[in-house]
């Protein structure tokens, strides 16, 4: 499991883009760089990392269902996921 530090550090960073969206949207049409430059650094959607929503692992995150690859695999199994069995053939 990822430090509870870092995991608040991402949710901060969330609040923070969307906090600035519209804002940087409109200075993005005007072309104002310069004032695009003063906001700040965490305010950019490109520093956002995806991360499980269990455990905060950042590596093997699966879109689709917000959980990294091995918390996936485990809730599969034991049939916490609807429409999801293992295949064989």
């Amino acid at each position: 499991m990822a430090k509870k530090s870092v995991i608040a550090r991402e949710v901060k960073r969330a609040k923070m883009v969307a906090k600035y969206a519209d804002l940087r949207k409109k200075l993005k049409e005007e072309g104002n760089w310069e004032e695009l430059d003063t906001l700040p650094r965490n305010s950019n959607p490109i520093r956002m990392h995806n991360r499980c929503g269990l455990t905060g692992r950042p590596k093997g995150y699966m879109r689709r269902f917000g959980i990294c690859r091995v918390k996936f695999r485990q809730m599969a199994l034991d049939g916490k996921i609807p429409g999801v069995t293992k295949a064989s053939w």
